[in-house]
C-alpha cells in the first residue's frame, strides 16, 4: 500500500506551474495534430518523444498524456464539420455529427463531442487510480482463448451496424478480414498476398486503409459534386438560433447513461491489451444504437450517437495505462510510446512500480486530472477556431484537408507507397459506399482482423481440437453465451423493425 504521504507528494509536484504549462502545451498540440486529418497524436508523440529526453519524468510524460488526451478531442472536430475524421477514433462521431453540423448545429455537435470526450476520459482516470490493480489482474488473467472469445463477441456486436442487408454486411467484415490477412503470417512468417511489394510484408498501413476509405473517399464525393461552385463546407445560418450554439443542461444529462455505458465499454477495452479506441468507439455506437428508443434517428443527428462514441474512445486513454503501469504491457500505440519515454527515464513499469516509483504515478495521475479541465477549457476556444476556418469554400477546405492527409500518411508510412495504398482504397471506399457496403464493417473487422488470428491459431494449439476443453476457460464460455446472445437480439430487434416497416 502507497504511503499518503506519497500520494499527497505526487498530487503537489503535478502541480507545479512548470507541469502544468507542459501539460497545456501537450493538450494545445494534440488538439492541432488531431483536427488535421492524417497526422493525429500517435505521430506526434513518436515525434516529440527525443525532445522529452532533457526533461524530469513527470513533466516528459505528463506532456505526452496531453498530446495523446488533445488528440482524440481534435480528431472529432474535422470528423463533424466535414466527414473527415483526424484520428480513425472519430469514425463513429462523424456517423452523427456531421449530419447534426449539415443541420446548421457545427458548435452544439462539436461541443456535445468535447462534452462526451472529457467525461469518459475522467472516468476512465478515476478508475485507472482507484482500481487499477484489479482490472490489471483481471487483465492478466486473459489468455489467447479468453481473447478469442472477446473477439467472437466484438463481431457479434458489428452485427448492430449491418443494417438492413445482411448479407452485404457479412461480405464488407469479409472484406477487411482479409485485408487484414495481407503480409507476414503471424504463426510461420510466410509472406501472403503481397504481390511482390516487399513493403507489405508489415500488412497494409492501418493509416493507409482508414484515411482512404473514410477521408479520402468522402474528400473525392463531395470535391466531385461542387460543379464548379464556390460554397462553404458547412451552410452555417446568419441569424443561428442561440439554441444551437451551445449544449443545454438538459440535453447533457439527457445523455448520461449513454456516455456511462460508453465510459464502462472504453475502460473495459483499454484495460486489455490491443483493442484499442476505435473499437470501443463502434462498439458503444452499436449498443446506443441497438438500446435507443429511437434507432431509426441514428446517422441523421443524434446527440446520443455523439455522445456514446466519443465517451468510449476518450475512456480508453486512462484505461490504456491500467496495464502499462501495473504489469507493463502497453495497450496500445500511444501506450507504447508513453512506456518507451518511461524506459528513456530509467524507469521500468510493472508490478514493482507504485512501490519504487510512487510519487512519480500519482504525479501522473495528477497530471491525467489536470489534462481533462485543460482538454475542457483549450477545446473551448478551438472549437471556436475551426467552426471560423470552415467558413471558407469547400473547394479551399476539402484541397487542403486532401494534401494534409497525402502529407501525413506519407510521414507515417515513411514514404509514399503508404500514399500509394491510400489512394487505392479511397477507391475501394468510394465504391463500396456506391453500392450499399458498408466501410464501417470493414474498417473494424480490417482493424481487429490480426489480433483475431493470432488469438484464433493460439486457441486451436491449447484446445488441440477438442471443444470440450473449453470447460476449462470460463471467462471465454461466458463471452461466448454473451456473444450469442448478442447476436440473438441484434438480429431479432433488426428483423423486428424490418416488420414494422413493411405494409400490413
Amino acid at each position: 500500500m502507497v504511503d499518503f504521504n506519497v500520494v499527497l507528494a505526487g498530487l503537489t509536484d503535478a502541480f507545479q506551474l512548470t507541469n502544468l504549462l507542459f501539460v497545456l502545451a501537450g493538450v494545445v498540440l494534440g488538439q492541432f495534430v488531431g483536427a488535421v486529418p492524417g497526422i493525429g497524436p500517435v505521430m506526434a508523440m513518436a515525434i516529440a518523444i527525443p525532445f522529452t529526453f532533457v526533461l524530469d519524468p513527470l513533466p516528459a510524460i505528463g506532456f505526452l498524456v496531453g498530446v495523446n488526451k488533445g488528440g482524440l478531442v481534435g480528431g472529432a472536430v474535422p470528423a463533424v464539420l466535414i466527414n473527415t475524421p483526424g484520428t480513425p477514433d472519430a469514425a463513429a462521431t462523424a456517423l452523427d455529427g456531421h449530419p447534426l453540423a449539415k443541420q446548421g448545429k457545427p458548435v452544439k455537435a462539436t461541443k456535445m463531442a468535447l462534452y462526451a470526450s472529457v467525461t469518459g476520459d475522467t472516468f476512465s482516470d478515476l478508475v485507472l487510480v482507484t482500481v487499477s490493480a484489479p482490472l490489471a489482474i483481471v487483465a492478466l488473467k486473459m489468455g489467447p482463448v479468453e481473447v478469442f472469445a472477446l473477439m467472437i463477441f466484438a463481431f457479434s456486436i458489428i452485427a448492430g451496424l449491418v443494417g438492413n442487408s445482411l448479407s452485404k454486411g457479412i461480405i464488407a467484415a469479409a472484406l477487411g478480414l482479409l485485408c487484414a490477412t495481407v503480409g507476414l503470417d503471424p504463426e510461420h512468417s510466410t509472406p501472403r498476398l503481397y504481390f511482390g511489394w516487399f513493403e507489405l510484408y508489415d500488412g497494409l498501413p492501418l493509416a493507409s486503409v482508414a484515411i482512404g476509405m473514410l477521408a479520402i473517399s468522402e474528400i473525392l464525393r463531395r470535391l466531385a459534386s461542387t460543379n464548379g461552385g464556390m460554397k462553404s463546407a458547412i451552410e452555417i445560418p446568419v441569424a443561428q438560433n442561440p439554441e444551437d450554439m451551445r449544449v443545454r443542461w438538459v440535453e447533457y444529462w439527457s445523455c448520461r447513461y449513454t456516455m456511462l455505458r460508453g465510459a464502462v465499454i472504453g475502460t473495459i477495452l483499454g484495460a486489455l491489451p490491443g483493442i484499442g479506441s476505435t473499437a470501443a468507439a463502434f462498439m458503444s455506437y452499436a449498443s446506443a444504437k441497438q438500446t435507443s428508443d429511437d434507432p431509426q434517428s441514428f446517422g441523421k443527428g443524434n446527440l446520443h450517437g455523439i455522445a456514446a462514441a466519443e465517451s468510449a474512445n476518450s475512456a480508453v486513454v486512462g484505461a490504456n495505462l491500467i496495464p502499462l503501469l501495473t504489469l507493463g504491457i502497453p495497450g496500445s500505440v500511444g501506450a507504447a510510446l508513453i512506456i518507451s519515454a518511461f524506459m528513456i527515464h530509467g524507469i521500468q513499469p510493472g508490478p514493482l512500480l507504485f512501490e519504487q516509483q510512487g510519487r512519480l504515478v500519482y504525479g501522473l495521475f495528477g497530471a491525467m486530472i489536470m489534462a481533462n479541465f485543460i482538454n475542457l477549457f483549450v477545446g473551448q476556444v478551438g472549437l471556436r477556431f475551426w467552426i471560423l476556418v470552415v467558413r471558407a469554400p469547400e473547394s479551399v477546405i476539402f484541397s487542403s484537408a486532401l494534401l494534409l492527409c497525402i502529407v501525413g500518411v506519407s510521414m507515417a508510412t515513411g514514404g509514399l507507397f503508404g500514399v500509394s495504398v491510400m489512394l487505392i482504397f479511397a477507391g475501394v471506399g468510394y465504391l463500396m459506399t456506391a453500392f450499399g457496403y458498408s466501410v464501417v464493417i470493414f474498417i473494424i473487422a480490417f482493424f481487429l482482423g490480426p489480433r483475431f488470428e493470432i488469438s484464433l491459431s493460439q486457441t486451436l494449439v491449447l484446445l488441440d481440437g477438442d471443444v470440450a476443453a473449453l470447460v476449462n476457460y470460463p471467462i471465454a464460455i461466458v463471452l461466448l453465451l454473451l456473444a450469442i446472445v448478442a447476436t440473438w437480439w441484434l438480429g431479432f430487434r433488426a428483423a423486428a423493425r424490418q416488420a414494422n416497416k413493411q405494409p400490413a
